[in-house]
């Protein structure tokens, strides 16, 4: 009998290997436990609590269905021979905090305009070595893009990136700081089951487009206008996207999100279960390899209760959920 036991154990867990249980509700803790016992590259735990609804996370992932329409114009870089085994922007460019913030979307799907005002603000500052330190405001991009899709409820990262050369972007940092001339205006919101800030609701409408600053802030909306030089896409080649970085600093990307990324905490991830939510867009800022693992270093901006402190690893080098196929730029006007 205790055979029988055993032996329909070991077809449990290989049938669970062989067919992922594409239906496991992705807060729960059945999900948790599953991508454990996979015993993959990554570990999972509780980010969201199991009071957050599966229409705000899917309103989270912002970038629009229709993105790869939205494709700029790819640049192709002459690759060094001695690129590093590892790579963190953060550790490179030293002086430049904005490299170094976990910042918050709230609840809107503005994932694509967090990912661009944060690797803008981190190019300003490297390429003007260190002598232009400003946070871009995701909440000017968010609200005054028309063409940059639908505000809150999703939009197209490249095309943010031509909105900072064509129109420029004021300065603005997080919800309540007073940094700069358009601080966020969408509060933050708890995610997690233990924290200090209100539970997180439904998606928001996006904040209405106003050409000034906030009261206070000693500097007119239209000189306080930072711009790009110009904007592109990077091709999916591992080493492009490697020399684009340890150049010219963190890029956007955009990439696929499935029903157990939500989990994520540790490792290096890569999609084991569940179903497709959305695209979501995020920062990476360098490499390295993890018990033989090669990933991608990327910043979400989920607020720092999530993931990693609010980072996460993802496989490297075969273009997992997409991450390396939808990777945009551009050079800030110094």
């Amino acid at each position: 009998m205790k055979v029988l036991v055993v032996l329909a154990m070991v077809l449990v867990a290989v049938s669970a290997r062989s067919q992922p249980f594409k239906h496991i509700h992705p807060l729960s803790e059945k999900m948790i436990e599953y991508v454990n016992f996979m015993n993959t590259t990554w570990k999972a735990g509780r980010n969201f609590h199991e009071g957050v609804t599966m229409k705000y996370i899917r309103g989270l992932l912002g970038v629009h269905k229709d993105n790869h329409k939205y494709r700029l114009p790819s640049i192709r870089h002459a690759v060094p021979g001695d690129l590093p085994e590892s790579f963190d922007s953060r550790e490179q460019w030293p002086n430049c905090p904005t490299i170094s913030e976990i910042r918050d979307q709230g609840s809107c799907g503005s994932c694509w305009a967090f990912g661009a005002a944060e690797a803008m603000s981190d190019r300003h500052c490297i390429h003007s070595n260190g002598k232009v330190n400003v946070e871009i405001s995701a909440e000017d991009l968010l609200t005054c893009c028309d063409s940059c899709g639908m505000g809150c409820n999703g939009g197209f990262p490249g095309s943010a990136w031509e909105y900072w050369v064509d129109k420029g972007l004021v300065t603005g940092g997080l919800y309540n700081s007073h940094v700069g001339c358009q601080p966020y205006t969408i509060a933050s919101c708890e995610h997690h089951t233990k924290g200090k800030l209100p539970p997180c609701g439904d998606i928001v409408d996006t904040p209405q487009c106003v050409h000034m600053c906030e009261k206070g802030y000693n500097v007119s909306y239209r000189a306080d206008k930072y711009f790009g030089k110009k904007s592109y896409s990077i091709d999916e080649q591992e080493d492009q996207i490697k020399t684009e970085i340890s150049t010219n600093g963190p890029v956007e990307a955009a990439f696929t999100v499935y029903a157990d990324f939500v989990t994520y905490k540790s490792g290096v991830y890569r999609h084991v279960t569940g179903e497709e939510m959305g695209g979501h867009a995020v920062r990476i800022l360098g490499w390295g390899t993890e018990s033989g693992t090669p990933y991608w270093l990327v910043a979400n901006s989920w607020n720092t209760d999530w993931g990693d402190k609010g980072y996460f690893k993802i496989l490297r080098g075969s273009d997992e959920c997409g991450i390396e196929s939808s990777i945009v730029a551009g050079l800030p006007k110094v």
